[in-house]
């Protein structure tokens, strides 16, 4: 019995030394809970509470009534925005320009990182990571005056320059064919420079060793960028590229309303599911929440399938 009494003490006491320990650990962490509680307040604000209103992509809303008062039709929104004609237009547009986003902020985003990498003076190197992230902090608001500042017919920039070699001027805001190409470029400025600290971040963390070591091989420049740069940027860009295709059924709404300045004659290349939401909202709350509830489900499921590719090619570089 005494055995046993002292084993039973014994394993009390570890036990309470393993909870103060965890308790010790926990207060050494607090100013690092603090800093991230303002991060997660606004995630769970602007994230996670307005979830609720997805039950609205089910009921036939009724502002008297409010979001949980109003009556319950079912599938009649999704019914209503599967059949509506322009859809095919609204997902092509919306999943091809997402592709091209990707694709080419991927590579322009990878090129900046390596030239800015290559540059040997640190303030200058800290300059240009300033003035690369300089459009992505500049309100779309303002994009769309500057890219008006190009392209107005009368005084625009691009037709001034056009004129003075003798050509006609351009109405861009009446031709279509001229903004798939816009709407990428303008894309590309403002949000590239973000995503290319990324792999600033990513080139900055690699051994500089392994170069020493290249370069005294004999490796050339170029060798040591396709050979040690690259490969080790390929996990940062099949991550950032994974958290896009969750994104493929979303658009930037300033982007492709503002921008265009919500040209009725442009909508076959500019209206997406985003522009088509807003728009809907004043005639058919319900619709446009099916409308979301259609990009979220969607994306998640595009996360589930490209991810798993991802695991079968190399599990290292899946999200999980």
């Amino acid at each position: 019995m005494n055995h046993d009494s002292t084993a039973g003490s014994t394993s009390r006491s570890r036990s309470a030394l393993a909870g103060r320990k965890r308790l010790s650990r926990l207060k050494s962490y607090i100013p690092l809970y603090l800093m991230l509680a303002p991060a997660l307040i606004y995630v769970l604000i602007n994230n996670y509470l307005p979830m609720g209103g997805l039950v609205l992509a089910f009921k036939q809303f009724n502002a008297g009534k409010g979001i949980f008062g109003s009556d319950w039709n079912h599938f009649a929104n999704f019914d209503f925005l599967l059949k509506n004609k322009n859809l095919p237009i609204f997902l092509r547009n919306t999943i091809c320009y997402n592709l091209a986003f990707i694709a080419v902020n991927l590579i322009v985003g990878v090129f900046l990182a390596l030239m800015i990498t290559e540059i040997r003076g640190k303030k200058m190197r800290q300059f240009s990571q300033s003035i690369i992230l300089f459009p992505f902090v500049v309100s779309i608001v303002i994009v769309s005056y500057m890219v008006r500042g190009f392209l107005d017919y009368n005084n625009g920039m691009f037709n001034a320059v056009i004129k003075a070699f003798g050509g006609a001027p351009v109405n861009w805001y009446m031709e279509k064919k001229y903004w798939p190409g816009i709407l990428v470029f303008v894309s590309t400025w403002k949000g590239v420079g973000y995503g290319s600290l990324l792999y600033i971040a990513a080139l900055l963390g690699i051994d500089p060793s392994l170069y020493e070591a290249a370069a005294i091989s004999g490796a050339s420049r170029i060798q040591q960028i396709r050979y040690i740069s690259l490969p080790h940027l390929i996990p940062t860009c099949v991550t950032v590229s994974l958290l896009s295709v969750g994104h493929i059924f979303n658009s930037d709404f300033g982007l492709f309303y503002q921008v265009p300045q919500n040209s009725g004659i442009l909508s076959p290349v500019t209206q997406t599911i985003d522009t088509f939401v807003y728009k809907a909202m004043a005639t058919n709350v319900g619709m446009s929440a099916a409308a979301s509830f259609f990009q979220s489900a969607g994306g998640f499921l595009l996360i589930l399938l490209f991810n798993g590719l991802a695991r079968r090619v190399s599990r290292e570089n899946a999200l999980f």
